[in-house]
């Protein structure tokens, strides 16, 4: 056995767990949710990305613009359009968000962010890191917020991802002991699981849910998922309105197919790596991950976006005109009602139900031989009128 690589895996482990401390010290520190209604301006920053990312940005813009007109005739609302998070400015810069785009970020209250390209080994970029996993961090986005809805077949389901810890907060960090040794890590904190769930219930209680569901594998992962699932109980204790219980994730893999007890499932919450299988596995009963939104929420900022990703190859044939839109616009319907516009919201919701499932006047093709993202912002526009 060499005694010298276990005194450096054991050095590594230290470092890891100094840093960790200190973020926990971080988060007891900080204040409480902003409160929307207390502004006198709220700022919507609109960051495109890079690929089809400006195309279908721009089309959700003209949505909500749309659906705020009166409000930023007002003032009470403003756009800012924030340009720079492509990967040419990122490569140049060899940063995951340039400086001067961060700070711009940072003046908004919300943004509204189109996909971005990670770079991967082969491709003509330097190795930055994911714009997205940057802007989690630098923003402490915490929690992951997926819906997926479909009404005809009664699925309503809200899944609230921890974003920050889990196996993916120190996913480049593990340590190789020896040539036939590995070692990765899980980071869970009080106060992480704690924030996630809370903002879990909060949100079940204010959109009149009834059921709140952790998923772990806490029988197994006795540590980390236990203390998550602990922790979840004891919350719980503070909503009695509100049904909790709990599933181990391999067998809620398969409930979500179960179409006796699927329409059960209201609410989620879940750790960062189970949040990451069921929300794809979730998405693909909608149409896929290419027609969901997402939300990324902090306590000071919040970033909605598409799951999916910038499709450079669209853009070099000249198709980025007829990228569908329909993720990031759900995704600005997801901005609209945390900022407290439920009735935009559930607006433009009904009008993307009826637009891409029950009458579907437009097909998107992502080609010529389909509708451009533009004419489906229109038809979504013209069906909020009809419902008005």
């Amino acid at each position: 056995m060499n005694t010298t690589q276990i005194e450096e895996a054991k050095q590594r482990f230290g470092i890891l767990l100094e840093e960790q401390l200190k973020r926990v010290e971080m988060m007891k520190a900080q204040g409480d949710f902003i409160d929307y209604k207390s502004l006198e301006k709220i700022i919507i920053g609109v960051c495109g990305g890079d690929g089809i990312g400006p195309a279908i940005t721009g089309q959700a813009q003209r949505v909500l613009e749309y659906l705020l007109r009166e409000d930023v005739q007002s003032g009470k609302v403003e756009f800012k359009v924030i340009d720079g998070l492509t990967i040419e400015r990122r490569a140049e810069e060899n940063a995951a968000i340039p400086p001067a785009v961060l700070d711009e970020l940072k003046e908004c209250h919300v943004i509204l962010k189109g996909p971005t390209t990670t770079p991967r080994k082969g491709d003509p970029w330097p190795n930055v890191e994911s714009a997205n996993v940057a802007m989690r961090k630098e923003l402490d986005l915490f929690a992951n917020v997926r819906p997926v809805r479909i009404p005809e077949q009664g699925i309503d389901w809200t899944f609230y991802r921890e974003n920050t810890e889990g196996s993916y907060a120190v996913g480049s960090k593990g340590v190789h002991v020896t040539e036939d040794l590995g070692v990765d890590f899980t980071i869970v904190t009080s106060q992480g699981c704690e924030r996630i769930i809370r903002a879990a219930f909060e949100y079940a209680k204010a959109n009149g849910k009834t059921r709140v569901t952790a998923v772990t594998k806490a029988n197994i992962i006795k540590t980390t998922d236990g203390k998550f699932l602990d922790i979840f109980k004891e919350i719980a204790k503070e909503y009695p309105g509100i049904t909790a219980d709990d599933w181990y994730i391999d067998i809620m893999t398969a409930k979500l197919v179960d179409e006796k007890r699927r329409k059960d499932f209201q609410v989620l919450v879940l750790p960062n790596l189970y949040g990451d299988i069921l929300t794809d596995e979730a998405a693909e009963f909608q149409g896929g991950v290419g027609t969901a939104g997402s939300a990324n929420i902090g306590k000071r900022y919040s970033m909605f976006e598409a799951i999916h990703g910038s499709a450079p190859r669209m853009v070099e044939e000249g198709r980025d005109i007829y990228a569908d839109p329909c993720s990031v616009i759900r995704a600005g319907a997801m901005l609209l009602s945390h900022i407290g516009y439920n009735k935009e919201a559930d607006q433009l919701y009904k009008a993307l139900d009826i637009c891409t499932i029950t009458e579907k006047k437009l097909v998107m093709t992502g080609r010529d031989t389909g509708a451009t993202s533009a004419e489906f912002a229109d038809y979504i526009m013209e069906t909020i009128e009809k419902l008005n």
